[in-house]
């Protein structure tokens, strides 16, 4: 049997739990999580982003034109020369057409290395300052033939008549303009391909085996055994091919 004073405090415990537990979620500890990582600043700085592709464009001996751009780089490894200039992100790029060298230049600087144009290819910079400028519109200087004449234009000048002579220098000039045209292909329609390298028409190339006189036998369709023919040389040209490359995987 309880006593009475230990029935009072139990009484007491009990009505005072009662009373404190609505108050509990209010008495729940908050806990606050801090960032792990700094997410401002030089924490999250610059990272390994894509490359720039920077470096030489065009090789030596390379054909450009103006605008083209011949080397990027960061800073002035390079610097432009004759008949090249520099944009404000250091890209050298040419002001000419011709072909591009690289080369340097002890009058200027003893230690910079110069990328520029010439107009000729194999012609080598730096020039000397005191030879004759060159031009800069496309055109170039060509020494005068000093050639002897030749045994028709000694004829022609040797007749005694002014008639005959005449009549010969125009045997001569047609002569001279026959063969001239003899040299010269028959196929003259140049178009610029890749590179601004001229080059000969498509259609022109396919007619090269009319021009030479080669006969070819004409596509018949319904010529089953020729389209088998060709098809089994197509199917052994690539096992070839298959057994070629087979071999390389090996080695």
């Amino acid at each position: 049997m309880a006593l009475p004073h230990l029935r009072l405090s139990s009484f007491l415990i009990h009505s005072s739990i009662i009373q404190l537990r609505p108050l509990t979620p209010f008495l729940t500890p908050i806990f606050t999580r801090h960032a792990s990582h700094a997410t401002e600043g030089r924490a999250n700085g610059a990272k390994q982003g894509p490359g720039k592709r920077l470096g030489a464009k065009k090789g030596a001996s390379e054909l450009v034109v103006p605008g083209n751009i011949i080397f990027r780089q960061r800073g002035t490894h390079w610097f432009p020369g004759e008949n090249c200039d520099m944009g404000r992100d250091h890209t050298i790029y040419a002001t000419q057409k011709g072909y591009v060298t690289y080369y340097k230049d002890p009058h200027k600087h003893p230690d910079r290395k110069y990328i520029g144009v010439v107009f000729e290819r194999g012609m080598k910079l730096p020039t000397s300052p005191h030879a004759p400028r060159r031009r800069r519109l496309g055109l170039v200087g060509r020494e005068m033939s000093t050639s002897t004449p030749t045994p028709v234009e000694q004829e022609v000048t040797e007749q005694d008549s002014p008639v005959e002579g005449a009549e010969a220098k125009k045997t001569y000039v047609a002569l001279k303009a026959k063969k001239q045209k003899e040299a010269i292909p028959p196929h003259q329609d140049m178009v610029t391909g890749h590179g601004y390298v001229y080059r000969e028409a498509n259609w022109s190339i396919g007619r090269a085996a009319e021009r030479a006189g080669v006969k070819v036998r004409e596509f018949d369709p319904r010529d089953r055994f020729m389209a088998w023919r060709k098809r089994a040389a197509r199917q052994r040209e690539a096992r070839e091919r298959r057994v070629v490359r087979g071999n390389r995987k090996k080695k």
